[in-house]
């Protein structure tokens, strides 16, 4: 990604639709989650703001800036998902993470730190009109999830999930290693311009005992612009040439978390050779569109990276 700067490119405004009075909630909430189909000049903009512990000192803010194409992945009625990818100079892509909503559903998967992660059931009472929202890493894996409604008030469309915890991002991760995790609260708007990501994180410290230290709070405002003048083309046909391969590497992941519920990646945080392993079969793969060719790789990549948990270990709330 660049550095954060001045735009080029036109904005292309749509009116944001809302929820009409009487219409079904439900085909409201869809869609707001489908109108962040499209191409955007995106602004990534994170600043420490209260400090917890004692003796810290923020860090500076950080700045970013790229081209994301959101496509779609499939449409299911109860289930949509959302495919995001990075368009560089030069028509270079990266596959990136990747949203998944799903409408009252009675569980999902949860970070619970140590790179660990455990299909969780839901108080049944909290269940009625909520959408799951599960986020997922570049080479698919779970990254975390959240729970909450969408609210269309004013004619604004804008979902926000309950705390939850998660890992630490890339931005994080390549440079620091003074905390583990981060407890957060998203919020995502549907916006004339195009759509916007709200974050409000706790940077947190877990001790070897278990016991949980904040350190600080971090607000995260990333802003999905629709621009007009961009060739999101390359995007549109990686994702033409590759979405086979990611299909299979999707059902992999399912059939992890289906034979026991719980998995544990065997991976340092920041260690990219998974995420270079699978980016890279799909390379090969929009050149020679073969799945059979790559299922040994595939089996001797998830073998050594994504394990079972054979017992679950207690989960930390």
């Amino acid at each position: 990604m660049a550095k954060s700067g001045s735009s080029q490119y036109q904005t292309v405004e749509r009116p944001v639709a809302g929820c009409a009075a009487g219409e079904d909630p439900f085909n409201c909430d869809r869609r707001a989650i489908l109108a962040m189909l499209g191409g955007y000049e995106v602004q990534f903009r994170f600043e420490e703001t209260v400090v917890l512990k004692p003796g810290y000192e923020r860090k500076e803010p950080k700045r970013s800036m790229g081209f994301e194409s959101v496509v779609l992945v499939e449409d299911a009625g109860r289930r949509i998902s959302l495919q995001h990818i990075l368009v560089m100079g030069g028509g270079a892509i990266t596959k990136h993470w990747r949203q998944d909503w799903i409408y009252e559903s009675p569980k999902h998967w949860v970070f619970v730190g140590d790179q660990r992660f455990e299909e969780q059931e839901r108080n049944a009472a909290e269940i009625p009109g909520t959408w799951t929202q599960l986020v997922y890493e570049v080479n698919d894996g779970p990254r975390y999830a959240g729970n909450g409604k969408w609210n269309h008030k004013y004619g604004i469309s804008t979902w926000t999930s309950g705390r939850t915890w998660r890992p630490l991002p890339r931005r994080e991760y390549t440079k620091r290693s003074d905390y583990q995790l981060i407890n957060a609260e998203n919020r995502q708007t549907i916006t004339p311009q195009g759509w916007a990501h709200e974050q409000d994180n706790t940077k947190v410290i877990r001790m070897q005992d278990g016991k949980d230290i904040p350190l600080v709070r971090e607000f995260g405002f990333n802003d999905y612009r629709r621009i007009e003048g961009y060739d999101f083309g390359p995007a549109l046909a990686y994702w033409k040439g590759t979405s086979d391969f990611w299909s299979e590497v999707r059902a992999r992941w399912a059939n992890r978390f289906a034979a026991n519920g719980s998995i544990t990646l065997s991976l340092q945080t920041g260690d990219e050779n998974f995420n270079k392993t699978l980016l890279d079969l799909g390379d090969a793969y929009m050149k020679n569109p073969q799945v059979n060719l790559y299922q040994k790789q595939l089996d001797d990549a998830f073998s050594k990276f994504v394990h079972v948990n054979t017992t679950a270990p207690a989960i930390k709330r």
